[in-house]
């Protein structure tokens, strides 16, 4: 059985997914089924979440960047919803990404 695909426009930016491109300005269009946008929808909060975290973990200065587990988190959670771009995004979504480096071949493939 095949899943029906819908299309669906991502600001990054504000981390919310849109049904259609007038909504507001998006920067990524994808073609997935509704369970696979909710989970991107999930990793953009999680990524919210996470980044109001390094906020304030960014207020207590004697805490080093590399020994805090909120930026891993942003990282993790960033990463993955860039990943699932790449994996249910159009050409321009997918050359995009490329420039941009951050996945690794691994990512890329899943």
């Amino acid at each position: 059985m095949t899943e029906l695909l819908k299309t669906y426009y991502i600001d990054i930016e504000n981390r919310v997914i849109h049904q259609t491109p007038e909504a507001a300005e998006w920067h990524f269009k994808i073609f997935a089924p509704e369970e696979e946008a909710a989970k991107i929808s999930d990793e953009l909060r999680k990524n919210y979440n996470a980044d109001l975290k390094t906020y304030v973990r960014s207020h207590i200065p004697f805490l080093e960047y590399h020994h805090d587990p909120q930026n891993d988190e942003y990282d993790e959670a960033i990463e993955k919803v860039y990943e699932m771009i790449y994996r249910f995004g159009d050409e321009e979504a997918k050359e995009h990404i490329e420039r941009m480096g951050i996945l690794s071949e691994e990512q890329k493939q899943s």
